[in-house]
């Protein structure tokens, strides 16, 4: 859709309001676009930011028939491009290289989701799984197979924002192809196939079953190869004995409180351990699910996520 011409010449003519309306309908799924090519909402969050500072001293460039759209992407792309060169790629504890030092890691983060009517953000191309893997990807092979996959531009249009040619377009999407596994039902499918009453009982039996602190009841809902991780802790356990001996000797020493919401298109839950000091639950993390079978496949606790970002109180009282 192109831009209304009236509002492309006042930006032209240095009108910052009218250039914030040009740009407003696309900041949240520019955010989206630059979490899943940086895998991190903060470094997300700069890139959006200068992106829209260079598109502002750039916008003489756009002309009345310019796609306002492709010529943000082709801005947002570029300088996470850049960013890339700079932090290289986000990990998750069980992706781990072996040998990988714990001080050389920047970790994956979390993503607030978005309302869902904002179809062109597709909350499963910001699941984990997704994310994860495209952080093993090329720079350029990310770019590309966002760019065509997740956004829909085609191979003409992604080689002019990148500055490359079609057939480098083509042969960058096959490569990065073989490396996402497209086969694997997403998320979003999987809880719709369960049905509503289903996914309540098991955030409900979650829920209940961290409250009582019942190591049985949380086991007995994992699946039999499932695994927990704890960003930026790079320690990960994997099966139900492992993770059961995990539980009793840490977690369920402390008394939590969970509170149900969504992240990455995913389960999530805000955790609360009590503080004596401070006489309320306090921040435990942000836990992420991934279910599979009914059962839950993989716990992802990101311990130093904001609650606020994600709908959820700081703290909570007694």
């Amino acid at each position: 859709m192109t831009a209304p011409a009236e509002l492309v010449a006042a930006a032209r003519g240095g009108d910052a309001e009218a250039f914030e309306l040009l740009v407003a309908p696309y900041r949240s799924e520019l955010l989206a676009h630059c979490y899943r090519m940086l895998g991190s909402l903060h470094d997300a969050e700069d890139a959006l930011q200068e992106s829209l500072v260079r598109a502002w001293r750039s916008v003489q460039n756009l002309d009345d028939r310019a796609f306002v759209r492709a010529w943000l992407y082709k801005i947002a792309t570029n300088r996470c491009l850049t960013a890339i060169e700079r932090y290289g790629r986000r990990e998750l504890p069980a992706d781990l290289d072996p040998g990988t030092s714990a001080t050389e890691i920047k970790w994956l983060e979390p993503y607030p989701d978005t309302s869902p009517e904002e179809h062109y953000l597709a909350r499963e191309s910001v699941e984990l799984a997704y994310a994860a893997a495209l952080q093993h990807l090329t720079a350029t092979q990310r770019a590309v197979l966002i760019l065509r996959e997740v956004l829909g531009f085609s191979a003409a249009e992604v080689a002019q924002q990148l500055n490359t040619s079609t057939a480098a377009v083509n042969s960058a999407l096959q490569r990065a192809r073989k490396v996402i596994d497209s086969a694997t039902p997403t998320q979003q499918t999987v809880l719709r196939d369960l049905g509503d009453e289903t996914v309540d009982t098991i955030v409900r039996r979650w829920t209940d079953a961290w409250h009582l602190g019942d190591v049985d009841a949380i086991v007995a809902m994992l699946a039999d190869d499932a695994r927990y991780s704890m960003p930026p802790l790079p320690e990960w356990y994997s099966g139900r004995d492992d993770i059961r001996a995990f539980l009793v000797g840490g977690p369920l020493q402390s008394r939590w409180r969970f509170l149900p919401t969504t992240a990455n298109g995913q389960l999530a839950f805000g955790t609360y351990l009590w503080d004596d000091t401070a006489g309320q639950y306090v921040r435990g993390g942000l836990d992420v699910l991934t279910i599979r079978g009914g059962r839950v496949a993989e716990v992802t606790a990101f311990l130093t996520a904001d609650l606020t970002r994600f709908g959820l109180p700081a703290g909570l009282p007694r």
